[in-house]
């Protein structure tokens, strides 16, 4: 019996199998795909995940030959611009990479932690008992401790569990094309001339997207009502006449695609031994969220269900991973309704209303709000207490650092008896970091690793820093009986 059967080789379930394996769980991944999408579905990651992947020791992997990757000078809101300048501290970052190289990089180091891939296996049926899960493939069953469906929007392994995906599906379709051309210049300064500029441009008759993320391939997109379905040069360039009135020099085409947006969420992201991650899970209709959500699903349920597996961890710690990625969702589901909302508005009103948000969006707080919101920090995670209350906020009035719990911890400069080092070399190990920065502290159990280092301005003496980076507690009182809810067997 496997131990835990990954439907799905997207990002998603790539990146949870390699957080699988680097617990010491050694998952199989089964994608019905006979060969990696060459698809650019995706073109960056951006938010926590950056901060993971720098944890896990693959944003170097990501960042290399990037066309970007750092603290962005501003990001769209919907089609309202946001501008960071002046703003260095706040910690939004991205990468750019598109999905099927970001495939390929999550491809190997899977293999590098001795991950089996099987493509071309479609599965056809899952069904599940007090033993195990069954699943069942062409001419054949397996059988598994537990599954995740890590298998897209149309998900047979939600749809097979009976979980309701409740949302709307927008009444518009997306057009967008990748086009190869020596002059991505002369196509924005062609536009400009017509009154139409980088972004999303609004016309009575639907919108349409300028933009370029790489040298000599420049992207663009049309929105209008109509349906899906095969896209071809000659139906892309009619839609553009159609919504601005006159031709665009496309260039040569490397990708044509529709889609419809919908905005939905699971009403539950597990029924018993099978859980759900990524698009599976939740759809949003706006702000490339998606797979920095989903990577983020991946990394909080992979060192809960290894955990759990390998006996470090009562059962009832994978009840916290819907407790706590579900409400991300949400939160991510409201902000890009809410963006979808602002692209979607025409007329003397929408513009009204973009115009006024700009003006507001300039300021600094709201400017640094909505940074903090598209980088996720605004939410908490956190197991709960005994008390139902979560870790770190129960009688620590006036705790140094106890602001930091339920977040991504920081990347803290230190210097040990090895050497300087920061949290991020740290927790390429995936183990949970007890670091004592004067505080004392120590804990039993040879899967916890124990660092005492300085750190110029410690933002406590102790953090307990979970696999998945999240700050379980800090200081030392109570710090045995905090750990003893997700460190020791019930």
């Amino acid at each position: 019996m496997d131990e835990v059967i990954i439907v799905g080789a997207g990002p998603v379930g790539l990146m949870l199998a390699c957080e699988l394996a680097l617990a010491g769980v050694r998952p199989t991944v089964l994608d019905k795909r006979p060969e990696p999408s060459d698809l650019p579905r995706a073109n960056g990651v951006g938010g926590q995940i950056v901060r993971m992947l720098d944890y896990r020791g693959l944003l170097e992997r990501f960042a290399e030959g990037s066309p970007f990757a750092g603290r962005p000078p501003g990001f769209p809101f919907g089609s309202v611009p946001l501008r960071f300048a002046g703003l260095d501290d706040i910690p939004l970052r991205m990468v750019m990479i598109q999905q099927p190289r970001m495939e390929r990089l999550l491809s190997e180091r899977a293999a590098e932690l001795g991950v089996e891939v099987v493509r071309g296996t479609p599965v056809l049926g899952i069904g599940q008992d007090d033993d195990g899960v069954t699943l069942d493939l062409p001419g054949r069953r397996v059988r598994a401790h537990c599954a995740v469906g890590c298998d897209g929007g149309h998900s047979l392994v939600r749809e097979r569990l009976g979980i309701p995906f409740p949302g709307t599906t927008d009444d518009e379709v997306l057009l967008l094309g990748h086009f190869k051309t020596d002059q991505v210049t002369g196509l924005f300064e062609r536009s400009r001339v017509m009154g139409l500029e980088p972004g999303w441009n609004h016309t009575p008759h639907g919108r349409l997207l300028l933009t370029s993320l790489q040298p000599g391939v420049h992207i663009v997109g049309v929105r209008e009502k109509g349906a899906t379905g095969p896209v071809t040069l000659a139906g892309f360039q009619a839609a553009i006449r159609r919504v601005i009135g006159a031709d665009l020099p496309l260039g040569e085409p490397i990708w044509l695609s529709s889609t419809v947006t919908q905005a939905r969420l699971a009403e539950r992201y597990r029924s018993g031994r099978v859980f759900l991650a990524g698009d599976a899970a939740h759809l949003f209709p706006a702000g490339g969220s998606a797979l920095n959500v989903g990577l983020m699903d991946a990394v909080n349920l992979g060192w809960k269900l290894a955990a759990v597996l390998t006996g470090r961890a009562p059962v009832r710690l994978l009840d916290t991973y819907e407790t706590e990625r579900r409400p991300v969702g949400e939160r991510t589901l409201a902000h890009t309704r809410a963006q979808a909302a602002l692209e979607r508005l025409t007329g003397e009103d929408g513009d009204a209303l973009r115009d006024l948000l700009a003006e507001i969006f300039a300021f600094e707080q709201p400017a640094r709000h909505l940074a903090n919101l598209l980088h996720l920090s605004d939410t908490r995670s956190g197991l709960p207490s005994p008390d139902g209350v979560l870790d770190g906020e129960a009688g620590r009035g006036g705790v140094v650092g106890a602001d930091l719990v339920g977040r991504l911890a920081p990347d803290l400069q230190l210097s040990t008896g090895d050497g300087p080092t920061r949290v991020a070399e740290l927790m390429r190990d995936g183990r949970p970091l007890l670091l004592d920065l004067g505080g004392g502290a120590t804990l039993d159990g040879d899967w916890i690793r124990v660092v005492r280092a300085h750190c110029a301005d410690p933002p406590a003496d102790t953090l307990l820093i979970r696999p998945d980076g999240q700050v379980a507690w800090t200081g030392t009182a109570g710090l045995r009986e905090a750990a003893a809810e997700w460190l020791q067997p019930a």
